[in-house]
């Protein structure tokens, strides 16, 4: 509450930015980022981080365009492009021979960090390899400046105020205003993580005091495998296996009838979950050995006559990294790939 009455009592001293198109802000950028610095000095972050954070901040007119630019939450339309196309691109000779470099390298790292968090060394190489090529691609933002704008301009105040203060607290942990760069939306470090979520999950994997996700390698896959384990990946399961589909079977019959809360239109092209017995009485046959009670959802994304999967809750996991059933495929058929 005490937000709401500070935002309206500053909003009648509200200013147009003339750098940055109007949209929903209701006051001037150098009025909201006071309100902001306001809250991050009530949740103890030091002045000295403040100042180095903000000194000079001003709103950046690109990350307001590329925000405006983003696609709705729902489409009204029922098609879905080819998955094919994208993993043809995404599960790519680059990607794949990059990620068994990685995963070659790191062996000693991975099994560690494998027999703490359950999660397979192959599915967490993956993740950095799709976020970023494997620390190539971070981002050039400054997260400061993105923040802040993203937060000012309104389209989702809420979340934003709250990780550019998230971001506050993680640069009083020591890191330099340089370091901490990434995407337009916040996102930073090999795996891509927002401030709220590094401060919650992020791992020193190396042991040497600090959760390094920009430069430690370690530190990178331990803190992706942290994120697994608190989503609920499944030590021991596949995130998915190739099936085979009977010519004539009729997947509508088992389409799921739950609505789902969040990504709807993701969830919705997935199966009823049943157990692989189940499905092999059906005439679905996975590809790779399941144990007859595992709960598998079938997806044959590209229509009847093309490759399907049966997935595991594991996908699921997958899909809370990034909400998307192309992003998931790619990252379970490349973590498949970096392991042959």
């Amino acid at each position: 509450m005490f937000k709401r009455q500070l935002l309206a009592a500053v909003a009648a001293i509200a200013l147009s930015a003339p750098s940055v198109p109007a949209s929903a802000q209701d006051m001037s950028f150098d009025s909201y980022l006071q309100i902001l610095i306001s809250r991050a000095r009530a949740e103890g972050v030091s002045e000295n981080t403040i100042n180095r954070m903000t000194s000079g901040l001003t709103a950046s007119s690109r990350v307001v365009e590329l925000d405006r630019g983003q696609p709705g939450g729902s489409s009204s339309g029922s098609g879905f492009p080819p998955l094919a196309p994208y993993i043809a691109t995404h599960v790519d000779d680059a990607r794949i021979n990059g990620g068994r470099r990685v995963f070659n390298a790191a062996q000693g790292e991975l099994g560690r960090i494998e027999r703490d968090y359950g999660v397979p060394g192959e599915i967490l190489t993956a993740i950095w390899g799709h976020e970023t090529a494997y620390g190539a691609v971070r981002g050039s933002f400054d997260l400061s400046q993105a923040l802040a704008t993203l937060a000012w301009e309104g389209r989702r105040r809420e979340l934003f105020s709250d990780e550019f203060v998230a971001l506050m607290k993680v640069a009083d942990k020591g890191y330099a205003r340089s370091e901490l760069k990434g995407s337009w939306a916040g996102a930073f470090g090999n795996p891509q993580f927002l401030p709220s979520v590094y401060l919650r999950l992020a791992t020193d994997g190396d042991g040497d005091g600090r959760a390094n996700i920009f430069t430690n390698r370690a530190d990178t896959l331990a803190s992706i495998a942290n994120y697994f384990r608190d989503a609920g990946w499944r030590s021991g399961e596949p995130w998915g296996v190739r099936a085979y589909v009977p010519g004539g079977f009729t997947a509508a019959r088992y389409a799921s009838k739950l609505d789902s809360p969040v990504c709807s239109r993701v969830h919705e092209r997935h199966s009823q979950f049943k157990t692989a017995r189940e499905w092999r009485e059906l005439g679905v046959q996975p590809q790779t050995p399941l144990a007859d009670d595992t709960l598998v959802s079938l997806f044959q994304p590209d229509g009847p006559g093309t490759p399907a999967w049966l997935l595991t809750t594991n996908y699921r996991v997958i899909l809370e990294y990034n909400c998307s059933n192309y992003y998931a495929m790619s990252v379970g058929l490349l973590a498949d790939e970096i392991a042959r």
